[in-house]
């Protein structure tokens, strides 16, 4: 017998490498895509949900029993418009996601957050992401792994100057970055999404948090 995911951030750029992955392995027979709007994309796993978030637990109660619960939502402050909007997309959704989860019983909870996740960090991005971080694992989900990437690499439908400004120092940095210094190597969204797929399969229990260069560990 398969197994359903769910996926909240289907179309951002780890969360469409993730759907395309899902899509093609065969210990998962059901994937719910959690959409603002549909795609266009067809198969016949595929269940795309047309999600408003304030309205989340009625989009997702029936398909979250034993699910494999992955959470790609992500923006930045511009897109957001203030900080309350980005605390809501970055804090809030995956937050009430996760506490669903927990009520109907999900098998286990994904997150991508990012390096420098801090709830105590003077910057409000490392703070919000660190404190998503917090609030999921003081619920007790059975199976809880974060993912903290480093700059993302990909090919995103919007513009992010200070991304492109990053990925093109990091084509000179990144062969020096060894050691200590690994771990702030960009990374592409392509091997975030296989090291979730990949680490959703061992059934972890409890707690994991692997950085950007564990990241890349898992999918070797």
């Amino acid at each position: 017998m398969g197994h359903t995911a769910v996926i909240a951030g289907a179309t951002g750029l780890i969360g469409g490498e993730l759907v395309r992955g899902l899509l093609e392995d065969p210990f998962f027979d059901q994937v719910i895509a959690l959409v603002r709007k549909e795609t266009g994309l067809a198969h016949e796993k595929l269940i795309q949900v047309v999600t408003d978030y304030e309205a989340l637990e009625d989009a997702v109660e029936q398909y979250l029993s034993d699910a494999y619960v992955f959470c790609c939502l992500g923006t930045t402050i511009k897109k957001a418009g203030s900080k309350e909007q980005f605390r809501k997309v970055d804090y809030e959704y995956p937050m009430l996601l996760g506490r669903l989860a927990l009520r109907y019983g999900a098998a286990e909870y994904l997150i991508v957050t990012s390096m420098g996740a801090n709830a105590g960090s003077a910057f409000f991005y490392n703070q919000v992401k660190g404190e998503v971080e917090e609030g999921l694992s003081k619920l007790q989900l059975p199976s809880l792994q974060i993912f903290r990437p480093s700059l993302l690499l990909g090919d995103r439908q919007e513009v992010r100057l200070g991304e492109r400004f990053g990925t093109a120092v990091s084509r000179v940095v990144t062969p020096i970055m060894i050691g200590a210094l690994r771990k702030y190597r960009p990374i592409q969204a392509q091997i975030v999404a296989k090291a979730m797929l990949q680490s959703s399969k061992k059934s972890n229990k409890g707690t994991w948090i692997y950085e950007s260069d564990q990241i890349e560990e898992l999918i070797k």
